[in-house]
């Protein structure tokens, strides 16, 4: 008997893919398996999307549909669907057909060499150039501040065994990120070159400011390393300010030149006070991040569900 496989799909503002996204995972799916499924998480699309869902799980009972009761997030609706998800493997992906679900046929044939996991690597982004950009300036900040070495190339999409899943799912933090948990669980990996198309799903919901709230949500809940650096910092300030006096001091002993400068005094309690300001504001966001930890909400609310 050959072995399951699942296919997780946040969708937000696809209506016009979800046809043709069936349709293409069917046909690459019993390819490989003769048990498998599809769930549709609806991550409150401004569209039909739901009413789309619904009419392919009524005519296929192999996709399955969820419907989130407002749009909490992708990597929220990616959750979801990974709680839901039954099969000895799990493919991951995104809804606007970059991720081309022919491609599922090489990411199942890289783990079948004995790999936990196969995570799809991109060899050209069909993005835009600001879109490119923003995605290498992303993952070098978060890279940096997080100690990690996640590749710009490797998003979401890719093949995860039903162990790696379970790890995942018994985490439980607000702050999701699908990479940064594939990252920190570890297992056996390996990175399969995919064809990338351009998305057929509509304007990415990704723009600069959502990128950058993500940046900062991440990085405050997967490192302490910003914290790090402002003692870092403070500490070298301080440093630098003794040898200053010091210096100072002996020219006026030494050499007997008087101790002015009201300008450059004042410049530097505006530039140490700023500096306390901004360490008092990361410290603040470091705290907020704890609070929303400490609600223990759930991380999504189903409002409707299909063949599940």
């Amino acid at each position: 008997m050959s072995e399951s496989i699942s296919v997780v799909i946040p969708i937000f503002g696809q209506q016009s893919v979800l046809e043709p996204l069936a349709s293409r995972l069917g046909q690459t799916l019993a390819q490989l398996t003769d048990t498998h499924e599809i769930i549709l998480v609806n991550d409150g699309s401004p569209d039909q999307s739901w009413e789309v869902i619904k009419r392919l799980a009524k005519n296929n009972p192999r996709i399955k549909g969820i419907n989130l009761s407002r749009n909490f997030g992708q990597h929220h609706a990616i959750s979801a669907g990974l709680d839901h998800a039954q099969g000895d493997w799990v493919v991951v992906m995104d809804g606007d057909l970059q991720d081309q679900p022919e491609e599922i046929a090489k990411l199942y044939s890289g783990v079948k060499k004995g790999f936990d996991m196969a995570l799809a690597k991109r060899k050209e982004r069909q993005d835009t150039l600001r879109k490119k950009i923003s995605s290498k300036l992303f993952y070098f900040v978060f890279n940096f501040l997080s100690n990690a070495s996640m590749n710009n190339k490797v998003a979401n999409f890719g093949i995860y065994s039903k162990d790696v899943i379970q790890q995942i799912v018994r985490m439980k933090e607000q702050t999701r990120f699908f990479p940064a948990f594939i990252n920190w669980v570890g297992f056996s990996k390996v990175y399969v070159d995919v064809n990338h198309s351009q998305s057929d799903g509509g304007k990415s919901t990704y723009n600069l400011k959502k990128l950058i709230r993500l940046a900062e949500i991440s990085i405050l809940s997967y490192s302490d390393k910003p914290i790090r650096l402002t003692v870092q910092m403070g500490l070298s300030l301080s440093f630098l300010s003794i040898l200053g006096g010091v210096y100072f001091i002996c020219r006026k002993l030494f050499l007997g030149v008087p101790i002015t400068g009201w300008t450059s005094l004042m410049v530097s309690l505006y530039f140490i006070g700023g500096l306390i300001l901004f360490n008092i504001g990361v410290l603040g966001l470091y705290i907020g991040r704890i609070f929303e930890e400490t609600k223990n909400r759930p991380l999504y609310l189903i409002k409707d569900r299909v063949n599940i």
